[in-house]
């Protein structure tokens, strides 16, 4: 028992380097072949005026998905189009500054076929995904693009697998290729990713997570050591702005400044908060990014920033709990 079960164990580890191993290759394949009509289909789609509209059946269709959608969050405006849809009502997507990616690996999906008179008396430009560069959507193509392969990985050669990831494959690649193309900043990719990691990293300022008003803390500098302590406990950031008689920033009093001066051997209850104050603490602006507080924080090992703005004013405190709250660490 134990035996067959090792052996079946040593079969699947065997299958599965199989099938990475011709996918590998397949993949690989595509560099040899990339040619000028790689650039062709990139600057095609760079000057499509509209949306590139990516179609295709079955598991060509699943993969034209995940390409319309790498192409929407790299820059490029896109959407797929199911083509026993589009045949039945739903062509009203496609205009006249559209561009057309048509997914097919066999080139004769009978579906994708029945678009093409329709695509064509729009004047709208195709660009073929396929494995066979004869076929009728080849020849009704702008540009063909070769995703061929010698071998799917399906043992029966019968269940698309090596095909469908090299044409993914290619999509990942045209997609890059135009996000360099257009220039694509990380402050771009965030706008099309607002609710993940990046776009809060990225999208977030300062200004929009401090506290601010009376949430700061604050006292003067003539104040005791005991008003300093009050203001840190009552506004519960683990710190206190300490400022002039113009309501300017002179420093800031932490608990571990309270420690230090504890060490000193110093009778607390005659300082005063200025006495206390780190003079030239670390401070931001309103408008910089909460990534860029999270990274000076990081940087000198510090939980707070007072955020200022003029002449030395104080707009408000960003504490390390408000950017692990938001998600930006």
């Amino acid at each position: 028992m134990s035996s067959r079960k090792g052996n079946g164990q040593q079969g699947s580890l065997q299958q599965g380097r199989r099938v990475l191993d011709i996918e590998a290759r397949a993949i690989a394949g595509l560099i040899e072949r990339l040619d000028h009509r790689f650039t062709e289909a990139v600057d095609l789609l760079y000057g499509c005026a509209g949306k590139v509209v990516v179609t295709g059946m079955g598991k060509s269709g699943l993969i034209g998905q995940k390409i319309a959608a790498t192409l929407a969050s790299t820059g490029t405006p896109a959407f797929f189009l199911h083509p026993a849809e589009g045949i039945h009502g739903d062509l009203g997507m496609l205009a006249r500054r559209d561009a057309l990616l048509a997914i097919s690996n066999s080139g004769e999906t009978e579906e994708v076929l029945k678009l093409l008179p329709f695509v064509k008396r729009l004047n709208i430009a195709v660009i073929a995904l396929t494995g066979r560069a004869q076929s009728t959507l080849a020849k009704n193509s702008e540009v063909v693009l070769d995703v061929s392969v010698s071998e799917e990985a399906c043992p029966m050669g019968l269940a698309p697998t090596a095909s469908t990831t090299a044409t993914l494959a290619m999509g990942d690649a045209l997609a890059i290729a135009l996000l360099q193309k257009r220039g694509l900043k990380e402050e771009d990719f965030a706008q099309f990713h607002p609710g993940g990691t990046l776009g809060r990293r990225l999208l977030l300022k300062v200004c929009d997570l401090m506290h601010q008003g009376a949430a700061v803390p604050r006292i003067g500098h003539r104040a005791t050591a005991r008003d300093a302590i009050l203001e840190m406990t009552g506004k519960k950031l683990g710190m206190t702005t300490v400022v002039d008689e113009q309501d300017r920033l002179l420093g800031v009093i932490t608990d571990g400044d309270l420690r230090r001066f504890l060490e000193q051997g110093t009778d607390l209850a005659h300082a005063s908060a200025g006495d206390l104050a780190s003079k030239n603490p670390k401070t931001i602006g309103p408008d910089e990014l909460a990534a860029r507080a999270v990274q000076i924080m990081e940087q000198h090992a510090i939980t707070s920033l007072v955020v200022l703005e003029g002449d030395r004013r104080i707009a408000g405190v960003i504490h390390l709990h408000d950017l692990l709250k938001s998600g930006v660490v």
